[in-house]
């Protein structure tokens, strides 16, 4: 690709060389720079690539993009250009490219590298501080069950159909992010669902996208610190950006500051609530429990009208079904398939149901790991007035000791019995950890048992299920090791509970 076309659509200064230079590849991570590339210096809390620009031209770089004109000259003090250019058979000195913000010039240099593959597809954007991941899942489901193939992006990897890739971030880098989007088009996708993090819109990922949807689900104080956000206000402003850049905005009307997050919303705005008028309404919800279906029901009226089961518990997941609902049923998907979706959705890890114990007890597995999340669930599975609430935990090693002891409290004050063993000990031993759960959990007088071995401990529980217990296993969630002694072993409940299942039943999950 010609320097000129990378550059496309953003504001630019070249200080040295020729924008007709060709440019064999697109890299931002100096250990990657390879003869002919584009090298993008970024700036990060903790680095500035800026130091190894010389470096870069010394590795045969045919253009550097920078937002700092003082690298211009620690390129000709750090390396011979024509010299080096020469060596890797490069014409003349490289390129230098002096742009005012070079995160965001590399994701619009990655849109351009990559064919703006975002424009072939429906691309649907969702922020907030609670429930993006499991709208999203809910979104993909839907979509699926309409005949669509779809993509998605967020907290647990990304997903291209069925197949799974691993990510760093909520919202990857936007080289990553582009080339994901060049992927799922290759591989037939139409639509592609993905979380949109404050700091995705603060470092400028996302720029250069055009989102057909947008979301804004809730916002409270979250992600506050040195190299995150400065306060709260600087975590909301960095939300309202992306509906900059988002056709219709699905917001939920029940957050108090729905009004501001959306304030820049360049078109229309959809409604949701479960409290008032709204396009779409969600009205009597409750928890029900029937066989193995253990999830809320309500009442969806105004836009559309139907009775909605969803397999999540807690009617907390009633705002997640109505921002998904909404998203769809403006996109024109079918209310059958809508609630079709709904009623098949999972989400790896977050209260995620085995079905396989279907009549043997019910069981799930959640990635609750601190006190509030544990607090939080258990209670919510308390309403649904199990026979025995049993939950199974252990604690991270290598952390804070008052989350061990508050987790142990809450299990005391909800769970008929703790089942305490192994999480990632890391560089601790096991019984160490427990003792600080057990004092916690005695301020409630709770019943415990110890099985240090996790997989042990997860056929104990289906050994011992009745039909009118909850079983909830915390804190692994969607995680497939453990951690010890600096090794990482390969440990996934899911798999564990089905092979079980179907030695002991006959079945796995569905």
């Amino acid at each position: 690709m010609i320097l000129r076309d990378l550059l496309r659509d953003m504001e630019y200064e070249c200080l040295q060389g020729s924008l007709e230079q060709e440019i064999a590849a697109l890299v931002y991570d100096s250990r990657k720079v390879e003869p002919g590339c584009a090298f993008v210096c970024l700036k990060g809390a903790k680095f500035d690539a800026h130091a190894f620009a010389g470096q870069a031209v010394a590795a045969g770089a045919a253009a550097l993009i920078i937002e700092d004109a003082a690298a211009l000259e620690q390129v000709k003090e750090g390396a011979n250009l024509e010299a080096d250019a020469k060596d890797h058979g490069v014409q003349g000195a490289p390129a230098v490219i002096l742009v005012k913000n070079s995160r965001e010039a590399l994701a619009y240099a990655a849109r351009n590298w990559f064919g703006n593959p975002a424009s072939k597809l429906k691309v649907i954007g969702l922020t907030g501080t609670k429930g993006k991941t499991t709208t999203t899942h809910m979104i993909k489901k839907i979509l699926e069950e309409a005949g669509n193939k779809v993509g998605m992006i967020g907290t647990l990897g990304a997903f291209i159909g069925t197949e799974k890739y691993k990510t760093a971030n909520t919202t990857p880098e936007s080289y990553e992010l582009q080339r994901l989007f060049a992927k799922m088009l290759e591989e037939g996708c139409t639509y592609a669902v993905m979380e949109v993090s404050s700091q995705a819109l603060k470092l400028g990922r996302t720029a250069g996208i055009d989102f057909a949807y947008g979301a804004f689900l809730n916002i409270s104080p979250d992600h506050i610190s040195a190299d995150e956000h400065k306060d709260f206000q600087e975590y909301l402003d960095c939300k309202k950006l992306l509906f900059l850049q988002t056709g219709p905005v699905i917001v939920n009307k029940d957050d108090p500051r729905w009004q501001e997050a959306t304030e820049l919303a360049k078109d229309r705005i959809v409604t949701v609530s479960q409290k008032g008028e709204a396009d779409y309404m969600a009205s009597d919800a409750h928890n029900i429990w029937e066989g193995s279906f253990l999830g809320v029901t309500f009442t969806l009226s105004g836009k559309r009208s139907a009775q909605v089961n969803l397999p999540m518990p807690g009617t907390f997941n009633v705002e997640n079904a109505l921002i998904a609902i909404a998203i769809t049923a403006e996109i024109g998907i079918p209310t059958e398939a809508i609630l079709n979706g709904l009623a098949k959705v999972y989400v790896k890890g977050r209260t995620q149901l085995m079905t396989c114990m279907a009549g043997h007890g019910t069981m799930l597995i959640d990635y609750a790991h601190n006190a509030v999340s544990a607090e939080n669930l258990l209670s919510m599975l308390k309403a649904y007035k199990p026979d025995r609430l049993i939950c199974l935990f252990g604690g991270g090693g290598n952390r804070a000791k008052a989350r061990r002891y508050d987790m142990g409290e809450a299990s005391g004050k909800y769970a008929d019995l703790t089942v305490l063993t192994m999480d990632n000990p890391r560089d601790e031993e096991v019984e160490e950890i427990n003792k600080t759960i057990i004092e916690g959990l005695n301020v409630h007088g709770g019943k415990y048992i110890t099985i240090i071995d996790r997989e042990e401990a997860i056929h104990y529980l289906i050994d011992n299920a009745r039909p009118g217990d909850i079983i909830a296993l915390l804190g692994k969630g969607h995680e497939e090791y453990q951690e010890i002694k600096g090794q990482k072993y390969y440990f996934s409940e899911e798999k564990i509970i089905e092979e079980y299942c179907q030695k002991k039943f006959g079945n796995g999950n569905v």
